[in-house]
């Protein structure tokens, strides 16, 4: 018997008809619009994981979203430091990067995540195509002055900042129908040809805020923000700006960067930001395309006046 045609189980063809129904109302919500997706966390590293999330950014595209993706590669670059015998730690949240270790760091992204992202994209449809922050001065940023952590004066090596945006590029390709995948590397803007590692939260963030991005979602491995933790039931759906940055000195120290990334495209412009719980399969339809989300969602203060992106936009 034809698959297309079973009707034993009038339960389950019902409870999928109820979830495209769901998700009409949102698909006309971001029909057409920007959505910068960074993805990171354990998606990266489970091969189904890895499927699923190719399949969500697909979907979107056919769908008439305009989905950016924005990556790090945390696992795979440890994999490869320790392999060459490189020492490498983190300190609030960030990688304090050595010129050998950013060596690893720009050969693991552009060379290995990068691609293998963009090919699993494009088994389904030609969409994705690769590039770096570096490309076409996508990036521009300064390396990060010492910043006391945990009360020590930490230099974060060739760690950088984000300063400007060069949106063109991504433009260019959104309006061709590609699916742009951008590796979290910038050019130094005080150095010639040095590049620096950014902070992948940080440039989606940055990123959402000059497109003029719809939404943000930042995949991870937790379900989102808790008010009380490790009290599970104290996840927060949604929370304003100001909610956040009262609670964000109480967070661990790998949650801070994305969440300052979600309070920065938020006070940008983007009318919202969502951390999701990247185990779950599929959780970027779940969060975007269902009336609950999954994750917690963040978005500006009721009396607050929109804003403007404080990282500048550079065209042409």
């Amino acid at each position: 018997m034809s698959v297309f045609h079973d009707h034993s189980d009038p339960e389950l063809v019902r409870l999928k008809a109820a979830a495209l129904v769901e998700s009409l109302p949102w698909l006309k919500k971001y029909n057409g619009k920007i959505m910068v997706i960074k993805f990171g966390g354990n998606a990266m590293v489970d091969p189904k994981l890895f499927q699923a999330f190719a399949e969500d950014v697909v979907f979107l595209r056919l769908a008439g979203i305009r989905p950016v993706i924005v990556h790090g590669g945390g696992p795979q670059i440890n994999e490869m430091l320790t392999k060459l015998g490189i020492q490498s730690e983190f300190r609030g949240g960030y990688r304090v990067t050595t010129p050998e270790a950013m060596e690893v760091v720009r050969m693991v992204l552009t060379g290995k995540v990068n691609p293998r992202l963009v090919d699993e994209i494009n088994t389904h449809s030609p969409f994705a195509i690769g590039l770096s922050g570096v490309d076409a001065g996508l990036f521009n940023a300064v390396k990060r002055e010492p910043q006391r952590v945990d009360g020590e004066l930490i230099d974060f090596g060739q760690v950088g900042d984000i300063i400007s945006v060069r949106v063109d590029p991504v433009l260019a390709m959104l309006d061709r129908g590609l699916i742009p995948v951008v590796s979290s590397i910038a050019a130094d803007q005080k150095q010639t040809g040095v590049a620096l590692n950014i902070n992948a939260d940080a440039a989606a963030g940055a990123l959402a805020s000059t497109l003029g991005a719809e939404k943000l979602v930042i995949l991870t491995d937790v379900k989102g923000v808790y008010a009380n933790w490790p009290d599970t039931a104290s996840l927060i759906s949604s929370m304003s700006v100001s909610e956040l940055e009262e609670l964000l000195p109480n967070l661990a120290g790998g949650m801070i960067p994305k969440m300052k990334a979600c309070i920065g495209a938020v006070r940008g412009g983007v009318p919202q930001a969502a951390v999701i719980d990247g185990r779950e399969p599929h959780s970027v339809l779940l969060e975007i395309l269902t009336d609950n989300g999954i994750g917690t969602a963040v978005v500006a203060d009721e009396i607050a006046t929109p804003a403007t992106s404080s990282i500048p936009v550079i065209t042409g």
